[in-house]
């Protein structure tokens, strides 16, 4: 099938070292997986003959790489619980750490992410809440074999997914896009590397939920 038409999410789930690819075009393979790559390149501004390109010249997955699509359902759920979930639970506390001490000490910059820290906040309460829902409701069930009756639930997921990605536009609005300015200190930098960082994770955990998990209770 010719890689134009086929959609974003397919290519991130199919060929190893796309995603890294689409973070740097910031093409959203997660929350906007169901639209084509032609789509995609499109509302970025991407030339589409150059992204295939990118993408062809990718080189064939070794065998150290694991492909989620033939993975069951528990061992797809056990991975996002122990590289994303527990993972997330230790980046965003030391985030909102970093936020606050580079918004106390460099406030009057005018290049400093003033609101990161409460921004943080937020996004941290939002996907607590979210991720107990899914390991006291959503994983339970489609562990059980109940895909059919958790459509409800899995629909409430992705709108919360959706909710993320705004998150992390805004994340990208006040860091200028996770770039750190001259003479930035090294808790500033490293403040955005850990930003980078939690943000590559959250969307390929949602990548796998959305275009992979979610897909297949249906």
């Amino acid at each position: 099938m010719d890689l134009l038409e086929q959609t974003v999410g397919r290519i991130a789930l199919s060929l190893p070292g796309a995603t890294r690819i689409f973070h740097t075009h910031n093409i959203d393979f997660c929350c906007g997986g169901r639209i084509s790559l032609r789509q995609a390149a499109e509302r970025a501004g991407l030339h589409v003959d150059r992204l295939v390109a990118e993408l062809e010249a990718l080189p064939a997955a070794s065998s150290e790489q694991r492909d989620w699509r033939e993975a069951s359902n528990d061992e797809l759920i056990e991975h996002i619980l122990t590289r994303y979930h527990d993972v997330h639970r230790q980046q965003l506390p030391e985030l909102i750490r970093m936020a606050r001490r580079v918004e106390q000490v460099h406030g009057e910059r005018e290049s400093c992410p003033n609101g990161l820290a409460d921004l943080l906040m937020d996004i941290h309460q939002e996907m607590e809440s979210h991720m107990q829902k899914e390991e006291q409701i959503l994983f339970p069930m489609l562990r059980s074999g109940m895909g059919a009756q958790a459509q409800g639930p899995i629909a409430v997921m992705r709108h919360e997914h959706d909710d993320h990605g705004e998150n992390l536009e805004q994340v990208m609005l006040l860091t200028n896009d996770i770039t750190p300015p001259k003479g930035a200190c090294t808790t500033w930098r490293a403040l955005y590397t850990g930003l980078r960082e939690f943000r590559e994770d959250l969307m390929e955990h949602i990548h796998l939920e959305n275009n992979l998990l979610f897909e297949r209770a249906g």
